[in-house]
C-alpha cells in the first residue's frame, strides 16, 4: 500500500507541473524527474507484487533508472539557482544511463522466462554487469548530489553579495530536496530495496507536502516569476563582477567611496528598506554594483548582505534604549531597522554580537 500511495503521489505531482501556467524550465525538469521516479517506483511495485507476469516486456528496465537521478537534481538545481548556462549539453548528462541500457541489451533481448530465471537467481551469470552498473549508480548519485550542494552553496553566495534580505531566496526548498536525495544514496549503501524504496516513498511525499507548501513550486502565483528575476539578477551580477575583480581602485578612490557611503547610510537610513538590493544603493552612489561590493568587501571586512545587517543591528541598539520605543516589542522595533522576519533579525544579531537580543537586553 505504501509504494501504491508513493506512485498515485508522484503522477499527481506530475499532472500538476503538466497543468501549471507558464512553466519554467525548472518546473519542465522537475516534472520529468518525477516521471521517471515514480515509473521507477512502479516497476519495483511490480517485483515487490511478484507481477511481472502482466508487463514481461519490462522486466529489467528498472536497472539503469537510478542513473536518471543525479543528473535530474543537478539539472533542476542549475535551472532554479539560474546557473544551466550549457544547456546544449544537459542531454549528456543523461549518457550513463543511456550506456547501461545499450550493455543490458542482450538481457532485455532475453525472453521473459529466461529474464525471471536471472533475477530468481540473483543475477546469476551477470554478476560483473550488475557491480558495475551497481559502481556507477551509487558514483553517480554521490557526485551530482555534491555538484548539486555546490550549486546551492555558489547561489548563496551571490545573493549574500546583492541582497539585504535573503529568506525569499535562498532557496531552503532546494536545500532540502538535496540533503533528501543523499540520505536515500546512503541507505542506497546500507539497506536492501525494501529499505529504500519505502524511504523514496517518504521523500515523494515530503516532496508533494512542502512542494505545495512552498508557494510557486506547484502553483501558478507570480511570487514564483518574482524569485526567479531575482535569481537571474544575482547570476548577472556575478558574471560582470569577474570583469571589474580584474580592475583595482585606488586607496583614494576606494576611501572616497566608503566615506560617500558612510555619509548617505548615516543620513538617509536606507538600511530600513528591508528589500535594498546592491543595485539600488550603487545607484544612490552613482557608482557600478561591482565597485561598490569591492568597497564594501575591502573597507568593511563583510559582503553586502553582512554590511546591511549590521547597519541594521546598530540602530536597533539605538532605537530599543529610548524611553517611546519601550512600549514596543523586540520584534516591531527590529522590523522598523529594515528587519523583515524575526528567525533573519535574531540570526543577525546574534551573528554581530555573540548573543541574543533578549540577552543583550538584561
Amino acid at each position: 500500500m505504501l509504494y501504491l500511495t508513493g506512485i498515485i503521489i508522484t503522477f499527481f505531482l506530475v499532472v500538476i507541473l503538466a497543468s501549471k501556467k507558464n512553466k519554467s524550465e525548472a518546473d519542465k525538469i522537475l516534472a520529468c524527474w518525477l516521471f521517471f521516479t515514480g515509473f521507477h517506483l512502479f516497476l519495483y511495485y511490480l517485483h515487490y507484487k511478484n507481477d511481472f507476469a502482466s508487463f514481461p516486456f519490462l522486466l529489467g528496465f528498472e536497472l539503469p533508472m537510478p542513473l536518471l537521478q543525479g543528473p535530474f537534481l543537478y539539472l533542476y538545481t542549475s535551472a532554479l539557482t539560474s546557473q544551466n548556462e550549457h544547456k546544449k549539453y544537459n542531454l549528456f548528462h543523461f549518457l550513463p544511463f543511456l550506456i547501461a541500457c545499450l550493455i543490458l541489451i542482450p538481457f532485455f533481448e532475453l525472453s521473459f522466462e529466461e529474464k525471471l530465471e536471472v533475477f530468481k537467481n540473483e543475477g546469476k551469470g551477470y554478476e560483473n554487469l550488475i557491480l558495475i552498473l551497481y559502481t556507477a549508480i551509487l558514483i553517480s548519485g554521490i557526485v551530482y548530489a555534491l555538484l548539486s550542494l555546490q550549486k546551492l552553496s555558489k547561489h548563496r553566495k551571490n545573493i549574500s553579495e546583492a541582497f539585504s534580505s535573503t529568506e525569499k531566496i535562498n532557496l531552503s526548498w532546494l536545500q532540502y530536496l538535496i540533503l533528501g536525495s543523499s540520505i536515500i544514496w546512503i541507505v542506497v549503501i546500507f539497506f536492501n530495496d525494501e529499505y529504500i524504496f519505502s524511504v523514496v516513498v517518504f521523500y515523494l511525499m515530503f516532496i508533494g507536502y512542502f512542494g505545495i507548501k512552498q508557494v510557486g513550486i506547484f502553483t501558478n502565483q507570480t511570487i514564483s516569476e518574482n524569485k526567479i528575476s531575482m535569481i537571474s539578477t544575482v547570476e548577472n551580477i556575478e558574471t560582470e563582477k569577474i570583469k571589474y575583480e580584474k580592475s583595482s581602485l585606488s586607496d583614494s578612490e576606494r576611501q572616497s567611496i566608503h566615506h560617500n557611503l558612510t555619509t548617505i547610510m548615516t543620513n538617509e537610513k536606507l538600511y530600513k528598506n528591508p528589500d535594498l538590493t546592491l543595485s539600488e544603493l550603487s545607484q544612490k552612489l552613482n557608482i557600478h554594483p561591482n565597485v561598490l561590493s569591492q568597497v564594501i568587501n575591502s573597507a568593511e571586512g563583510k559582503n553586502f548582505y553582512d554590511y546591511i545587517n549590521s547597519q541594521r543591528v546598530a540602530e536597533f541598539k539605538k532605537l530599543i534604549l529610548l524611553p517611546e520605543n519601550q512600549k514596543f516589542t523586540l520584534l516591531s522595533v527590529a522590523f522598523e531597522c529594515g528587519f523583515n522576519s524575526k528567525t533573519a533579525f535574531n540570526r543577525n544579531f546574534k551573528k554581530e554580537t555573540g548573543i541574543s537580543p533578549s540577552e543583550y537586553l538584561k
